[in-house]
Protein backbone atom coordinates (compact mmCIF):
# COMPACT_ATOMS: atom_id res chain seq x y z
CA UNK A 1 0.00 0.00 0.00
CA UNK A 2 1.42 3.28 -0.78
CA UNK A 3 1.68 6.28 1.65
CA UNK A 4 -1.16 8.32 -0.50
CA UNK A 5 -3.41 5.35 -0.46
CA UNK A 6 -2.96 5.08 3.37
CA UNK A 7 -3.32 9.07 3.48
CA UNK A 8 -6.96 8.52 2.16
CA UNK A 9 -8.31 5.96 5.18
CA UNK A 10 -10.60 7.60 7.21
CA UNK A 11 -9.25 8.09 10.68
CA UNK A 12 -12.53 5.92 12.20
CA UNK A 13 -11.49 2.75 10.02
CA UNK A 14 -7.83 3.41 10.92
CA UNK A 15 -8.83 3.44 14.42
CA UNK A 16 -10.65 0.45 14.12
CA UNK A 17 -8.20 -1.64 12.31
CA UNK A 18 -5.62 -0.63 15.35
CA UNK A 19 -8.54 -2.01 17.77
CA UNK A 20 -8.46 -5.56 16.17
CA UNK A 21 -4.82 -5.51 15.65
CA UNK A 22 -3.61 -9.05 18.02
CA UNK A 23 -2.86 -8.08 21.92
CA UNK A 24 -0.97 -11.37 22.30
CA UNK A 25 2.62 -11.86 20.90
CA UNK A 26 3.05 -14.83 18.72
CA UNK A 27 5.81 -16.84 21.01
CA UNK A 28 2.96 -17.08 23.61
CA UNK A 29 -0.62 -18.40 22.97
CA UNK A 30 -3.75 -16.97 24.16
CA UNK A 31 -3.97 -20.46 25.77
CA UNK A 32 -0.59 -20.81 27.10
CA UNK A 33 -0.30 -17.06 28.65
CA UNK A 34 -3.79 -17.56 30.49
CA UNK A 35 -2.29 -20.61 32.19
CA UNK A 36 1.02 -20.28 32.88
CA UNK A 37 2.20 -18.43 35.62
CA UNK A 38 2.23 -14.64 34.72
CA UNK A 39 5.62 -12.83 34.53
CA UNK A 40 6.31 -10.00 36.67
CA UNK A 41 5.16 -6.56 36.50
CA UNK A 42 8.87 -5.33 35.72
CA UNK A 43 9.34 -7.81 33.25
CA UNK A 44 6.17 -7.19 31.17
CA UNK A 45 6.80 -3.36 31.58
CA UNK A 46 10.80 -3.81 30.02
CA UNK A 47 8.64 -5.25 26.81
CA UNK A 48 7.35 -1.54 26.00
CA UNK A 49 8.31 -0.58 22.05
CA UNK A 50 11.69 1.06 21.91
CA UNK A 51 12.22 4.29 22.89
CA UNK A 52 8.45 4.83 24.47
CA UNK A 53 7.83 6.04 27.81
CA UNK A 54 5.84 3.80 30.00
CA UNK A 55 3.38 4.93 32.62
CA UNK A 56 1.06 2.35 34.36
CA UNK A 57 -0.91 2.11 37.37
CA UNK A 58 -3.35 -0.73 38.77
CA UNK A 59 -5.52 -0.37 42.52
CA UNK A 60 -8.40 -2.28 44.29
CA UNK A 61 -11.23 -0.28 43.28
CA UNK A 62 -13.08 -1.43 46.49
CA UNK A 63 -9.62 -1.43 49.12
CA UNK A 64 -7.91 1.32 47.18
CA UNK A 65 -4.62 -0.61 47.51
CA UNK A 66 -1.93 0.11 44.87
CA UNK A 67 -1.69 -2.77 43.17
CA UNK A 68 1.55 -2.24 40.81
CA UNK A 69 3.17 0.60 39.71
CA UNK A 70 5.54 2.10 37.11
CA UNK A 71 5.81 6.22 36.56
CA UNK A 72 2.84 6.40 37.74
CA UNK A 73 3.59 10.04 38.38
CA UNK A 74 4.97 11.06 34.99
CA UNK A 75 2.63 13.46 33.13
CA UNK A 76 1.90 12.01 29.13
CA UNK A 77 -0.35 12.66 26.41
CA UNK A 78 -3.92 11.26 27.79
CA UNK A 79 -4.94 11.42 23.96
CA UNK A 80 -8.38 9.85 24.02
CA UNK A 81 -8.54 8.47 27.36
CA UNK A 82 -8.94 12.36 28.30
CA UNK A 83 -12.59 11.89 27.06
CA UNK A 84 -13.12 10.05 30.40
CA UNK A 85 -12.55 13.62 32.24
CA UNK A 86 -14.47 14.90 30.00
CA UNK A 87 -17.64 12.62 30.17
CA UNK A 88 -17.73 13.34 34.60
CA UNK A 89 -17.45 17.07 33.57
CA UNK A 90 -20.02 17.02 31.20
CA UNK A 91 -22.56 14.51 33.82
CA UNK A 92 -21.83 16.96 36.79
CA UNK A 93 -22.70 20.31 34.84
CA UNK A 94 -25.25 19.58 32.65
CA UNK A 95 -27.07 16.43 34.62
CA UNK A 96 -27.50 12.67 32.72
CA UNK A 97 -30.81 13.70 31.78
CA UNK A 98 -30.04 17.31 29.45
CA UNK A 99 -31.01 17.14 26.01
CA UNK A 100 -29.73 19.46 23.30
CA UNK A 101 -33.04 21.32 21.07
CA UNK A 102 -32.75 22.07 17.94
CA UNK A 103 -35.19 24.46 16.68
CA UNK A 104 -37.32 26.21 13.26
CA UNK A 105 -38.65 29.02 14.80
CA UNK A 106 -40.59 31.98 12.67
CA UNK A 107 -39.80 36.14 12.55
CA UNK A 108 -41.94 37.81 9.94
CA UNK A 109 -41.45 36.16 7.12
CA UNK A 110 -38.37 34.70 8.23
CA UNK A 111 -38.42 30.81 8.68
CA UNK A 112 -35.01 30.23 11.19
CA UNK A 113 -33.03 26.62 11.56
CA UNK A 114 -31.51 27.26 15.40
CA UNK A 115 -29.21 25.09 16.27
CA UNK A 116 -28.68 24.10 19.66
CA UNK A 117 -25.65 22.27 19.84
CA UNK A 118 -26.56 19.05 19.39
CA UNK A 119 -23.36 16.61 18.31
CA UNK A 120 -25.81 13.87 17.47
CA UNK A 121 -27.66 15.96 15.28
CA UNK A 122 -27.93 13.82 11.83
CA UNK A 123 -29.81 13.88 7.92
CA UNK A 124 -32.50 11.50 9.61
CA UNK A 125 -33.61 13.32 12.13
CA UNK A 126 -33.43 16.40 10.83
CA UNK A 127 -35.99 14.70 7.93
CA UNK A 128 -38.81 14.52 10.55
CA UNK A 129 -38.13 17.95 12.02
CA UNK A 130 -38.49 18.73 8.32
CA UNK A 131 -41.53 16.65 8.16
CA UNK A 132 -42.86 18.44 11.35
CA UNK A 133 -42.80 21.77 10.03
CA UNK A 134 -44.33 20.48 6.86
CA UNK A 135 -47.11 19.07 9.32
CA UNK A 136 -48.08 22.65 10.67
CA UNK A 137 -48.23 24.58 7.49
CA UNK A 138 -46.53 27.66 8.22
CA UNK A 139 -47.02 29.09 4.47
CA UNK A 140 -44.22 29.82 1.55
CA UNK A 141 -41.57 32.57 3.98
CA UNK A 142 -39.57 35.12 2.27
CA UNK A 143 -36.61 34.33 3.46
CA UNK A 144 -34.81 31.49 5.27
CA UNK A 145 -31.69 31.66 7.72
CA UNK A 146 -29.36 29.52 10.17
CA UNK A 147 -28.05 30.61 13.61
CA UNK A 148 -25.38 28.71 15.27
CA UNK A 149 -25.00 31.17 18.61
CA UNK A 150 -25.20 28.31 20.82
CA UNK A 151 -21.67 27.79 20.65
CA UNK A 152 -18.56 29.90 19.93
CA UNK A 153 -17.51 29.20 16.58
CA UNK A 154 -14.44 27.43 16.49
CA UNK A 155 -12.78 27.18 13.27
CA UNK A 156 -10.62 23.46 14.05
CA UNK A 157 -10.57 21.46 16.91
CA UNK A 158 -7.10 20.55 16.75
CA UNK A 159 -5.59 23.80 14.24
CA UNK A 160 -1.97 21.32 13.88
CA UNK A 161 -4.02 18.57 12.09
CA UNK A 162 -4.15 18.24 8.32
CA UNK A 163 -7.36 20.34 7.25
CA UNK A 164 -8.73 17.38 5.47
CA UNK A 165 -9.34 15.04 8.59
CA UNK A 166 -12.95 14.21 8.78
CA UNK A 167 -12.16 14.40 12.79
CA UNK A 168 -11.10 17.93 13.00
CA UNK A 169 -14.39 20.15 11.44
CA UNK A 170 -15.46 23.10 12.19
CA UNK A 171 -17.55 23.54 15.32
CA UNK A 172 -21.14 26.02 16.04
CA UNK A 173 -23.96 25.48 17.66
CA UNK A 174 -25.37 23.91 14.59
CA UNK A 175 -24.17 20.60 13.93
CA UNK A 176 -24.85 18.32 11.44
CA UNK A 177 -23.43 14.87 10.57
CA UNK A 178 -20.61 15.83 13.16
CA UNK A 179 -20.23 18.34 10.64
CA UNK A 180 -18.52 15.73 8.09
CA UNK A 181 -19.56 15.05 4.71
CA UNK A 182 -19.40 12.16 2.83
CA UNK A 183 -16.70 12.24 -0.51
CA UNK A 184 -17.41 9.48 -2.74
CA UNK A 185 -15.26 8.30 -5.86
CA UNK A 186 -15.35 6.11 -9.17
CA UNK A 187 -12.98 6.18 -11.63
CA UNK A 188 -14.23 6.27 -15.11
CA UNK A 189 -13.61 4.11 -18.15
CA UNK A 190 -12.55 6.76 -20.41
CA UNK A 191 -10.21 8.09 -17.17
CA UNK A 192 -10.43 11.04 -15.00
CA UNK A 193 -13.18 10.59 -11.66
CA UNK A 194 -16.73 10.99 -10.79
CA UNK A 195 -17.48 12.61 -7.52
CA UNK A 196 -20.66 12.70 -5.21
CA UNK A 197 -20.95 14.59 -2.12
CA UNK A 198 -23.55 13.53 0.40
CA UNK A 199 -25.19 14.42 3.84
CA UNK A 200 -25.28 11.18 4.42
CA UNK A 201 -26.88 9.21 7.81
CA UNK A 202 -28.66 5.62 7.75
CA UNK A 203 -32.53 6.63 5.74
CA UNK A 204 -31.27 9.86 4.15
CA UNK A 205 -28.16 10.89 1.98
CA UNK A 206 -29.08 14.18 0.01
CA UNK A 207 -26.65 15.74 -2.16
CA UNK A 208 -24.49 18.65 -0.69
CA UNK A 209 -25.10 21.61 -2.53
CA UNK A 210 -22.52 23.86 -0.62
CA UNK A 211 -19.47 21.73 -0.95
CA UNK A 212 -18.42 20.55 -4.28
CA UNK A 213 -14.96 18.73 -4.97
CA UNK A 214 -12.67 18.33 -7.77
CA UNK A 215 -9.80 16.35 -8.84
CA UNK A 216 -6.28 17.98 -10.38
CA UNK A 217 -3.36 16.30 -11.72
CA UNK A 218 -0.31 14.95 -9.61
CA UNK A 219 0.07 13.81 -5.94
CA UNK A 220 0.71 16.29 -3.79
CA UNK A 221 -0.79 18.40 -1.84
CA UNK A 222 -2.88 15.92 -1.38
CA UNK A 223 -6.46 17.83 -0.56
CA UNK A 224 -6.63 21.94 -0.53
CA UNK A 225 -9.34 23.72 0.67
CA UNK A 226 -11.32 27.08 0.08
CA UNK A 227 -14.17 29.18 0.43
CA UNK A 228 -15.45 31.11 -3.06
CA UNK A 229 -18.95 32.59 -3.59
CA UNK A 230 -20.35 30.78 -0.19
CA UNK A 231 -19.49 27.41 -1.50
CA UNK A 232 -16.55 25.14 0.22
CA UNK A 233 -14.56 23.82 -2.91
CA UNK A 234 -12.13 20.83 -2.17
CA UNK A 235 -9.35 20.07 -4.50
CA UNK A 236 -8.14 16.68 -4.15
CA UNK A 237 -4.43 15.02 -6.28
CA UNK A 238 -6.27 12.69 -8.53
CA UNK A 239 -3.21 10.14 -8.20
CA UNK A 240 -3.65 9.74 -4.53
CA UNK A 241 -7.26 8.44 -5.11
CA UNK A 242 -7.09 4.91 -6.42
CA UNK A 243 -9.41 3.68 -8.57
CA UNK A 244 -12.82 3.45 -6.26
CA UNK A 245 -13.37 4.79 -2.64
CA UNK A 246 -14.98 7.09 -0.37
CA UNK A 247 -13.91 8.83 3.08
CA UNK A 248 -15.18 11.56 5.37
CA UNK A 249 -14.16 15.42 4.80
CA UNK A 250 -14.98 18.03 7.42
CA UNK A 251 -17.00 20.46 7.43
CA UNK A 252 -15.79 24.46 7.53
CA UNK A 253 -19.19 26.26 7.29
CA UNK A 254 -21.63 24.07 9.17
CA UNK A 255 -24.76 26.56 9.26
CA UNK A 256 -24.75 26.85 5.43
CA UNK A 257 -24.08 22.98 5.04
CA UNK A 258 -27.41 22.21 7.62
CA UNK A 259 -29.33 24.93 5.99
CA UNK A 260 -28.27 23.39 2.39
CA UNK A 261 -29.56 20.13 3.80
CA UNK A 262 -32.73 20.91 5.62
CA UNK A 263 -33.85 22.75 1.91
CA UNK A 264 -33.49 19.66 0.42
CA UNK A 265 -35.66 17.78 3.23
CA UNK A 266 -38.19 20.29 3.15
CA UNK A 267 -38.54 20.34 -0.88
CA UNK A 268 -39.27 16.72 -0.31
CA UNK A 269 -42.44 17.60 1.89
CA UNK A 270 -43.45 20.22 -0.64
CA UNK A 271 -41.96 23.04 1.85
CA UNK A 272 -39.82 25.47 -0.50
CA UNK A 273 -37.64 27.43 0.88
CA UNK A 274 -35.17 30.16 0.19
CA UNK A 275 -31.45 29.61 -0.31
CA UNK A 276 -30.13 29.67 3.15
CA UNK A 277 -28.69 32.82 5.15
CA UNK A 278 -26.54 33.19 8.13
CA UNK A 279 -27.67 35.19 10.96
CA UNK A 280 -25.05 35.99 14.54
CA UNK A 281 -28.61 36.45 16.57
CA UNK A 282 -32.04 35.13 17.49
CA UNK A 283 -34.65 38.15 16.63
CA UNK A 284 -36.32 38.56 19.92
CA UNK A 285 -39.56 37.81 18.34
CA UNK A 286 -38.58 34.31 17.17
CA UNK A 287 -41.05 32.33 17.94
CA UNK A 288 -41.24 28.26 17.89
CA UNK A 289 -42.77 26.29 15.37
CA UNK A 290 -41.07 22.72 15.95
CA UNK A 291 -38.02 21.09 17.32
CA UNK A 292 -36.47 18.19 18.04
CA UNK A 293 -34.72 17.22 21.01
CA UNK A 294 -30.99 14.83 21.52
CA UNK A 295 -30.84 11.68 23.51
CA UNK A 296 -29.76 12.29 26.76
CA UNK A 297 -26.55 13.42 27.35
CA UNK A 298 -25.74 10.02 29.05
CA UNK A 299 -26.45 8.46 25.91
CA UNK A 300 -24.28 10.81 23.93
CA UNK A 301 -21.60 10.40 26.74
CA UNK A 302 -21.37 6.92 26.01
CA UNK A 303 -21.18 6.51 22.50
CA UNK A 304 -18.73 9.22 22.69
CA UNK A 305 -16.63 6.82 24.32
CA UNK A 306 -17.47 3.73 22.28
CA UNK A 307 -16.69 5.75 19.08
CA UNK A 308 -13.80 8.74 20.52
CA UNK A 309 -15.82 11.28 18.40
CA UNK A 310 -13.54 14.38 19.09
CA UNK A 311 -16.53 16.82 18.08
CA UNK A 312 -18.89 15.53 21.18
CA UNK A 313 -16.08 15.42 23.53
CA UNK A 314 -15.31 19.45 22.61
CA UNK A 315 -18.97 20.26 22.11
CA UNK A 316 -20.13 18.97 25.36
CA UNK A 317 -17.02 20.21 27.31
CA UNK A 318 -17.88 23.74 26.03
CA UNK A 319 -21.86 23.04 26.74
CA UNK A 320 -20.98 22.93 30.09
CA UNK A 321 -18.28 25.23 30.85
CA UNK A 322 -19.73 28.34 29.15
CA UNK A 323 -16.30 29.43 27.95
CA UNK A 324 -15.74 31.15 24.61
CA UNK A 325 -12.92 29.06 23.44
CA UNK A 326 -11.72 25.37 23.65
CA UNK A 327 -8.38 26.24 25.78
CA UNK A 328 -10.54 28.24 28.25
CA UNK A 329 -13.25 25.57 28.54
CA UNK A 330 -10.40 22.83 29.27
CA UNK A 331 -9.23 25.08 32.01
CA UNK A 332 -12.32 25.10 33.68
CA UNK A 333 -12.48 21.67 33.23
CA UNK A 334 -9.67 21.44 35.01
CA UNK A 335 -10.56 23.54 37.90
CA UNK A 336 -13.50 21.76 38.22
CA UNK A 337 -11.51 18.10 38.80
CA UNK A 338 -9.25 20.15 41.21
CA UNK A 339 -12.28 21.05 42.93
CA UNK A 340 -13.22 16.96 43.79
CA UNK A 341 -10.12 16.75 45.49
CA UNK A 342 -8.25 14.79 42.74
CA UNK A 343 -4.27 16.12 43.09
CA UNK A 344 -1.82 15.00 40.88
CA UNK A 345 -0.33 16.45 37.78
CA UNK A 346 -2.82 17.80 34.83
CA UNK A 347 -2.76 20.52 32.01
CA UNK A 348 -5.82 20.18 29.54
CA UNK A 349 -5.86 22.53 26.22
CA UNK A 350 -9.04 20.76 24.92
CA UNK A 351 -11.75 17.88 25.68
CA UNK A 352 -11.01 15.79 22.95
CA UNK A 353 -7.35 14.99 23.92
CA UNK A 354 -6.04 15.76 20.30
CA UNK A 355 -4.10 18.59 21.77
CA UNK A 356 -0.35 17.73 21.64
CA UNK A 357 -0.06 19.98 24.84
CA UNK A 358 -2.34 17.78 26.97
CA UNK A 359 -0.83 16.24 29.92
CA UNK A 360 -1.92 13.90 32.86
CA UNK A 361 -0.02 10.98 35.07
CA UNK A 362 -1.72 7.90 34.85
CA UNK A 363 -1.90 7.73 38.67
CA UNK A 364 -4.07 11.23 38.75
CA UNK A 365 -6.55 9.13 36.01
CA UNK A 366 -6.70 6.14 37.67
CA UNK A 367 -7.60 8.39 41.17
CA UNK A 368 -10.67 10.17 38.86
CA UNK A 369 -11.51 6.79 37.68
CA UNK A 370 -12.00 5.86 41.39
CA UNK A 371 -12.96 8.68 42.74
CA UNK A 372 -15.59 11.18 40.65
CA UNK A 373 -15.64 7.92 38.11
CA UNK A 374 -17.15 5.70 40.51
CA UNK A 375 -19.17 7.84 42.36
CA UNK A 376 -20.71 9.10 38.46
CA UNK A 377 -21.02 5.29 37.62
CA UNK A 378 -18.35 5.88 34.77
CA UNK A 379 -17.92 2.05 33.87
CA UNK A 380 -21.25 1.39 32.37
CA UNK A 381 -20.14 4.52 30.04
CA UNK A 382 -17.08 2.48 28.85
CA UNK A 383 -16.52 0.31 26.05
CA UNK A 384 -15.94 -3.36 26.49
CA UNK A 385 -12.38 -4.28 25.22
CA UNK A 386 -12.69 -8.19 24.40
CA UNK A 387 -9.01 -10.36 25.33
CA UNK A 388 -7.81 -11.52 21.47
CA UNK A 389 -6.12 -14.26 20.24
CA UNK A 390 -2.61 -13.55 18.17
CA UNK A 391 -4.85 -14.09 14.89
CA UNK A 392 -7.02 -11.44 16.49
CA UNK A 393 -10.32 -13.17 17.41
CA UNK A 394 -11.64 -13.28 20.53
CA UNK A 395 -10.77 -15.55 23.48
CA UNK A 396 -12.62 -16.74 26.42
CA UNK A 397 -11.16 -15.41 29.41
CA UNK A 398 -12.23 -14.58 33.09
CA UNK A 399 -11.44 -11.06 32.77
CA UNK A 400 -13.59 -8.47 31.53
CA UNK A 401 -11.84 -5.41 30.73
CA UNK A 402 -14.18 -2.08 29.90
CA UNK A 403 -11.70 0.61 28.71
CA UNK A 404 -11.48 4.15 26.78
CA UNK A 405 -8.22 3.85 24.45
CA UNK A 406 -6.32 6.84 23.40
CA UNK A 407 -4.65 6.48 19.64
CA UNK A 408 -2.53 9.52 18.88
CA UNK A 409 0.56 8.52 16.12
CA UNK A 410 3.40 7.03 18.51
CA UNK A 411 0.59 7.44 21.52
CA UNK A 412 -1.11 4.33 22.70
CA UNK A 413 -2.90 4.18 25.90
CA UNK A 414 -5.76 2.46 27.74
CA UNK A 415 -7.61 3.07 31.34
CA UNK A 416 -10.67 1.81 32.80
CA UNK A 417 -11.71 -0.76 34.69
CA UNK A 418 -10.51 -5.14 34.82
CA UNK A 419 -12.77 -7.67 36.58
CA UNK A 420 -11.07 -10.77 37.56
CA UNK A 421 -12.96 -14.08 37.47
CA UNK A 422 -12.97 -13.74 41.45
CA UNK A 423 -15.27 -10.28 41.02
CA UNK A 424 -12.52 -8.09 42.52
CA UNK A 425 -12.49 -4.93 40.58
CA UNK A 426 -9.12 -3.32 39.61
CA UNK A 427 -9.20 0.56 38.07
CA UNK A 428 -6.03 0.83 36.04
CA UNK A 429 -4.37 3.89 33.68
CA UNK A 430 -1.88 2.52 31.00
CA UNK A 431 0.03 5.13 28.76
CA UNK A 432 2.69 4.46 26.15
CA UNK A 433 4.41 7.40 23.99
CA UNK A 434 7.28 8.27 22.13
CA UNK A 435 7.35 12.02 22.39
CA UNK A 436 9.99 12.52 19.17
CA UNK A 437 8.40 10.44 17.07
CA UNK A 438 5.49 11.57 18.19
CA UNK A 439 6.47 15.64 17.19
CA UNK A 440 7.80 14.45 14.07
CA UNK A 441 4.75 12.85 12.91
CA UNK A 442 2.58 15.72 14.15
CA UNK A 443 -0.47 16.23 11.70
CA UNK A 444 0.50 13.16 10.02
CA UNK A 445 -2.71 10.48 9.31
CA UNK A 446 -0.74 7.57 8.99
CA UNK A 447 3.45 8.05 9.31
CA UNK A 448 5.45 4.89 8.66
CA UNK A 449 5.82 2.52 11.24
CA UNK A 450 2.85 3.42 13.37
CA UNK A 451 0.76 0.46 12.90
CA UNK A 452 3.62 -2.05 14.27
CA UNK A 453 4.43 0.53 17.35
CA UNK A 454 0.82 0.45 18.09
CA UNK A 455 0.18 -3.27 18.13
CA UNK A 456 3.16 -3.90 20.36
CA UNK A 457 1.93 -1.20 22.66
CA UNK A 458 -1.22 -2.98 22.75
CA UNK A 459 0.11 -6.69 22.71
CA UNK A 460 1.81 -5.06 26.18
CA UNK A 461 -1.39 -3.44 27.36
CA UNK A 462 -3.50 -6.62 27.46
CA UNK A 463 -0.60 -8.40 29.33
CA UNK A 464 -0.45 -6.13 31.80
CA UNK A 465 -3.98 -6.19 32.59
CA UNK A 466 -4.02 -10.18 32.62
CA UNK A 467 -0.98 -9.75 35.00
CA UNK A 468 -3.36 -7.89 37.88
CA UNK A 469 -6.58 -9.47 37.08
CA UNK A 470 -5.96 -12.98 35.12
Amino acid sequence: MTTNTQILIPRRAILAGLGALPFLPRRLSAEAALAATPPSFGDLAADAPKDAELAAVFRDLNTGDLLASRNGQLALPPASTLKIVTALFALQRLGPDYRFVTRVMQSGDRLILAGGGDPALDTDALADMARRLAATKPGVPQRFAVWGGALPRIDQIAPGQAEYLPYNPTISGMILNFNRVHLEWRRQDKGGYSLSLQARARSQSPRAYTVTAVTRAGTRPLMTHQIKDGKEIWSIAQGALGRNGSRWLPIRQPELYAGDVFQTLCRAQGLVLPAPEVIADLPDDARELTRIESPPLRDILRDMMEFSTNLTAEVVGLAASGAQSIPASAEVMRDWLSSTGVAGEMYFHDHSGLSPQNRISAETLVEVMSGPGRAAGLRDLMKHIPVLDERGKRIASPVRIDAKTGTLNFVSNLAGYAEGGDGRILVFAIFCADPEKRARSEGQELPAGMISWVKRAKSLQQRLILSQAG
